[in-house]
């Protein structure tokens, strides 16, 4: 292709729920489009998006990746993104950084959890898009099923574009709307179709489901009003001209017909790509901030302004390092060009400028304002950081991530995996902003937190396959405390004869409560020598190291007052690890007579759930020992906030994932320490004495 100009680009997010058929269509439009030579199957492990070995693995896309072809003089760049919820994050930034989206539904299930999600993203970012009806070739695929679903779901603005040619397994092509023609296309060609009249049994269809486009299209636009009042009818023209207007606007999702995998329908859709979709200086301006005073700018979508742009993922290669994928919003940059990052101040050279297709990276002297592209090797460039001309210092306002909210502790297989895996883990952090990592100060395991089991796992496959890595992974252990509620004293008493030199130490110590958070308090209420004074931080010692190891279920005691009252000692026999040992041993006496209890730690949890699956939400979290505190409407969605034992919610991922099939998302933090209930304590204490043997056996 020619030099490419921003009008003559098309970026498409390809977003929808998994096993939909993205991967198999954005394969199936390069094959079309004389990109690749051959179409690429996932079952393969061939298609162009789909590189990662985990993914080829799986047969699912666990990232986004992009892919490019050229059509009717149009530069096309699709972003196949994962659809999984746990996956999420990829999603919403291809929705932010595309200029418009491509909504597959399976013809079988129609609209299901990530069909709301994205046009969930869509509507967040303002981005225009169609829809299309995959997989039609399949057993119970319904094309009109589908489209009322749609239009239930999301409103009347989601008109039929192409209607089916056959059902099932007799899908064979597609009727045109705006041309009135039929595409009939070979199983598994090249998704090249066969222009022909429509068949008679599906004139009277087309004619009312066209009347519905017009009359959609006609509302948007006064003068195609009139003309629509006046003629009865638009012109081909007009109505071409109308769609891509309303388009754009959002006023109009057309709702197309393909079945991916036998190429069926794809030339169709890149014709609907090139001729309704809008190129990215259509979309006007873009938003940004001043770094200087944080006020707000509107810039122009246009080559020729200065330079912006946006670092929308971090791809993390054992072999070329850090790779920036970003989306170049004004102005243009030849390769080498300087470019100031305002997030750090530092200049950097936009030196390995590329074009991506899939794994490969195609080098490019040059981008303009709208394009997609990729830079390596910049020195401190991260996912969210704005690249812009000095000239012009800006803040590109980045993609605000899910935060993570399950969590496994990982453990090293072997002392080598142990000396790499924080490197490694640091590369894939930069990477994947959902995923939090950090060591816990009481249990010392490493906590590797994000949106789902599978996404952890998967986190974990990365590291093996790509830095080598072996690793471990279990739920972690809930960090208990254990406190006291009442006061005791206690005489700790060591002596011990066995020939020469002896040891002897004697204190007497009292327990009492602290307020929650306190810590730990030691008193000296000794007159007297009854104990000397170089003694005496042996006591505190002796006590401090006892409570570390606590008397219920072996964690730490908290938040109480040790007084040290009395004692004896020895001229001779006396010592510090004496008075230590006897400290411990008060310690121990006095624990059980001040009223015992176990602490655990309680969580903030924040759930947003459909408005139908409140009452099972509700209901499971007071069979967690949760308290609710209130709840907040958000759109056809309701936010329940709720304090919950951490202990009730190490597995609520999948439980609420069941609820409320996959359309519930919760975040977690920190609250604080409660008592563990008289009736729960002692089965947690009895559990956790059985792990701790079981363990013991095992090593």
């Amino acid at each position: 292709m020619a030099k490419i100009t921003t009008a003559d680009l098309r970026n498409v997010a390809v977003v929808g729920h998994g096993d939909t058929g993205k991967t198999t269509l954005v394969s199936a439009c390069l094959y079309t489009g004389g990109a690749v030579n051959r179409m690429g199957l996932v079952d393969q492990g061939s298609t162009t998006t789909d590189y990662d070995e985990e993914e080829i693995a799986r047969q699912i896309s666990i990232q986004a990746a992009l892919a490019h072809c050229d059509v009717n003089g149009k530069h096309v760049t699709f972003i196949d993104t994962p659809g999984y919820s746990v996956f999420r994050p990829d999603t919403k930034a291809s929705v932010r950084v595309a200029d418009s989206f491509a909504l597959l539904i399976d013809g079988v299930s129609g609209p299901q959890v990530m069909t709301d999600k994205s046009w969930q993203y869509a509507r967040e970012y303002d981005t225009p898009g169609f829809v299309i009806i995959n997989r039609l070739d399949r057993e119970n695929a319904s094309f009109q099923r589908c489209l009322e679903a749609l239009q239930a779901r999301f409103g009347r603005e989601a008109v039929a574009l192409h209607i089916p040619i056959g059902e099932e397994h007799d899908f064979k092509g597609v009727v045109d709307l705006v041309e009135m023609k039929a595409f009939t296309y070979k199983t598994d060609g090249d998704g090249k179709a066969n222009a022909e009249d429509i068949p008679e049994d599906l004139q009277a269809n087309a004619r009312s489901q066209r009347e519905a486009l017009v009359e959609m299209v006609a509302e948007g636009d006064e003068e195609l009003m009139e003309t629509f009042f006046e003629e009865g009818d638009l012109t081909t023209e007009q109505l071409r001209q109308g769609i891509r207007k309303a388009v754009r606007n959002r006023l109009l999702f057309p709702v197309l017909c393909s079945s991916a995998l036998h190429g069926i329908g794809t030339d169709r859709v890149l014709h609907a790509i090139t001729n309704y979709l809008p190129s990215p200086d259509e979309r006007g301006t873009f938003s940004a901030k001043d770094p200087a005073d944080d006020s707000e700018m509107s810039c122009a979508i246009d080559a020729s302004e200065p330079f912006a742009a946006l670092v929308f993922k971090t791809v993390a290669d054992p072999y070329a390092g850090r790779i920036s994928l970003m989306k170049v919003f004004a102005g243009s940059a030849k390769a080498d060009a300087l470019m100031l990052n305002t997030s750090t101040g530092i200049t950097e050279k936009l030196a390995n400028l590329s074009l991506v297709q899939g794994k490969h990276h195609e080098p490019t002297d040059g981008v303009v304002a709208g394009q997609l592209c990729a830079v390596a090797k910049l020195k401190d460039v991260h996912t969210g950081n704005t690249l812009c001309d000095p000239s012009r210092p800006l803040i590109i306002d980045p993609v605000v991530f899910p935060k993570a909210a399950i969590s496994f502790a990982v453990e090293p297989v072997s002392q080598t995996d142990e000396e790499k895996i924080s490197e490694a883990l640091a590369r894939l952090l930069e990477e994947d902003l959902s995923i939090a990592i950090k060591r816990d100060p009481e249990t010392h395991e490493l906590l590797v937190s994000g949106l789902g089991q599978l996404h952890i796992e998967v986190t974990m496959a990365k590291l093996e396959k790509r830095f080598h890595v072996k690793t471990h992974i279990h739920p972690p252990t809930v960090p208990y405390h254990e406190t006291i509620r009442g006061t005791a004293k206690a005489e700790g008493r060591h002596k011990k004869q066995s020939g020469g030199r002896g040891q002897f130490g004697v204190c007497t110590i009292e327990l009492s409560p602290l307020p929650s958070g306190a810590g730990f308090e030691f008193e000296d209420k000794i007159f007297g020598g009854s104990i000397p004074q170089q003694f005496r931080p042996a006591v505190e010692k002796g006590v401090v190291e006892a409570a570390n190891r606590g008397v219920l279920a072996g964690f730490p005691l908290v938040d109480f007052k040790c007084t040290l009252l009395d004692g004896k000692f020895h001229a001779v026999d006396s010592s510090e690890i004496a008075f230590k040992i006897a400290a411990t041993m008060a310690f121990k006496e006095a624990v059980p007579q001040a009223q015992p209890v176990l602490l655990e730690p309680v969580m903030d949890v924040e759930i947003t759930v459909p408005d139908e699956n409140m009452g099972d939400v509700i209901g499971d979290l007071n069979s967690r020992r949760g308290h609710i505190q209130g709840m907040e409407p958000m759109g056809d969605q309701q936010m329940i906030k709720a304090k919950i034992p951490l202990a009730e919610v190490l597995s609520y991922a999948p439980d609420l994932n069941s609820m409320t099939g996959g359309r519930g998302t919760y975040t977690l933090e920190f609250s604080h320490y409660d008592d563990v209930p008289g009736h729960v304590s002692p089965k947690v204490i009895e559990q956790i004495k059985a792990k701790r043997e079981e363990d013991a056996a095992a090593h």
